[in-house]
């Protein structure tokens, strides 16, 4: 389910040295803007991950899959090899830049808290670092410098929050990077043996020198990668499964939303009932479309001051 609005509790209210008036003006933001974040850090590593799978696409290709005797076996590894690295790019594409969920700036206004008609005693939270009302579950992040609903964790490999709307991205990435590093390791494997059976000037177009050196490279860049994302890929199944995130974990949150069963969680995070768009990174998140949220697209007013916020008993 769609993270509440109201917030009840708030973990991060400490916040040293911020006044109002270093919040920022209410913005008028729409979702299907491109969203980007101009982090250094975290665009260098996404064109690192780029890289890195352009190097093995040109070590399976030219080292071990063109120079193949056998034609049927280069054109299944291939297709295979090739078709993986497609998706797995396209995911990191998607989960980079996709909006994670984030609440839109500068909606801590008294013309904003009364379009959520909260009952009398109800209590919400302001964000003092984005002058944002925080929904439930949802976090600051300090690099995205939002909140966002639902937020597991900032990577800088896709440079992006991991939150409510993007994690399906994020976890076909990581499946799609662990399956065409588990491949290439095993094309290595059965190429070393047909190099020491044949001639190795034979089964490369590179100098042999030239050609281990590559296929060691891919072996170990493909190990790594293989660990990681097997780690991410089932942290993020089990985050999934127990509806709890990376972040609630660490902070080790005591549950206020009714927790839902890990068929029904798998569901809303890969965008409905099983199916083949469950794997497609191509497709968006149709089932978490809530037409019926109070959240108005632009919030005005001027913003309030307090970090807390009561709904009075009696109305004024």
């Amino acid at each position: 389910m769609r993270s509440p609005v109201p917030r009840f509790r708030d973990v991060e209210r400490q916040a040293s040295g911020l006044e109002p008036a270093h919040c920022l003006p209410p913005c008028h933001e729409r979702q299907n803007n491109m969203w980007f974040i101009r982090d250094a850090c975290g665009i260098v590593c996404a064109i690192i991950t780029w890289l890195l799978v352009v190097f093995a696409e040109v070590v399976v290709l030219f080292v071990m899959l063109i120079p193949s005797k056998s034609l049927t076996y280069s054109l299944l590894n291939g297709t295979l090899f090739n078709s993986l690295a497609f998706l797995a790019l396209a995911s990191h594409f998607r989960a980079m830049c996709t909006d994670p969920g984030a609440v839109p700036k500068g909606n801590a206004t008294k013309e904003y808290i009364e379009s959520l008609q909260l009952k009398p005693g109800q209590v919400v939270y302001k964000c003092p670092k984005c002058c944002s009302i925080k929904p439930d579950r949802a976090h600051h992040c300090s690099v995205c410098k939002r909140c966002i609903r639902k937020m597991d964790h900032h990577c800088p490999w896709v440079n992006n929050c991991v939150g409510e709307n993007n994690q399906k991205y994020f976890v076909l990435f990581t499946m799609y990077i662990f399956l065409i590093s588990l491949h290439s390791l095993v094309m290595v494997v059965f190429h070393f043996l047909y190099c020491f059976e044949d001639d190795w000037t034979k089964c490369s177009t590179f100098s042999p020198p030239a050609t281990v050196i590559l296929l060691i490279l891919l072996c170990f860049e493909g190990l790594l990668f293989l660990i990681f994302t097997s780690v991410m890929f089932g942290t993020q199944i089990h985050s999934i499964c127990t509806d709890e995130t990376g972040i609630e974990k660490l902070k080790r949150e005591d549950p206020t939303w009714e927790k839902t069963t890990s068929w029904e969680a798998m569901k809303f995070a890969f965008g409905g009932p099983l199916s083949m768009t469950w794997f497609s990174p191509f497709t968006d998140l149709s089932c978490q479309k809530d037409t019926s949220d109070p959240v108005p697209m632009f919030p005005q007013g001027e913003i309030i001051e307090e970090d807390v916020i009561e709904i009075p008993l009696e109305p004024h």
